[in-house]
C-alpha cells in the first residue's frame, strides 16, 4: 500500500472532519467524515480548491480565523476557537514542513467534556 493511501485511510478513520487548509486559505484535503458534513448535512459542493471563507462568510469568523492563523505562523502549537452547537470544542492546529514553517492549518474537534 503506497503512504498517501495509507494516510488516507488513517483520517478517514477519524470521527470528527479534517479539513486541512493552506497558509492562502484554501481547502487542499478532506477526509470522509468532512465531506458527510460539509456535503450531506450543510449542504456545500466541491470545497477542495476553495477558499475556506466560502464556508465561514460571517466577517468575524474570518477575523478570527485569520487572528489564528496569525498565532500559528508565530509558532504557537494550536489555538482554541470556540465550543460549537453539538457541544465539541474546536481548535486550530498547525501542519509545519521539516523546517518548522508553517504549510497550513486544520480544525480539531472533541468532545466538550466541561460544563
Amino acid at each position: 500500500m503506497d503512504r498517501e493511501k495509507m494516510l488516507s485511510y488513517i483520517l478517514d478513520s477519524y470521527p470528527y472532519p479534517i479539513v486541512f487548509v493552506d497558509c492562502e486559505h484554501i481547502i487542499r484535503y478532506m477526509n470522509k467524515r468532512a465531506e458527510y458534513h460539509y456535503y450531506q448535512e450543510r449542504g456545500y459542493r466541491d470545497l477542495i480548491g476553495k477558499s475556506l471563507f466560502n464556508c465561514h462568510q460571517n466577517p468575524k469568523s474570518e477575523e478570527m480565523i485569520k487572528s489564528c492563523v496569525e498565532k500559528l505562523k508565530n509558532h504557537a502549537n494550536e489555538v482554541f476557537l470556540m465550543v460549537n452547537g453539538r457541544n465539541e470544542r474546536i481548535y486550530i492546529v498547525p501542519v509545519r514542513d521539516d523546517l518548522g514553517d508553517l504549510i497550513g492549518y486544520f480544525e480539531r474537534f472533541e468532545m466538550n467534556l466541561q460544563k
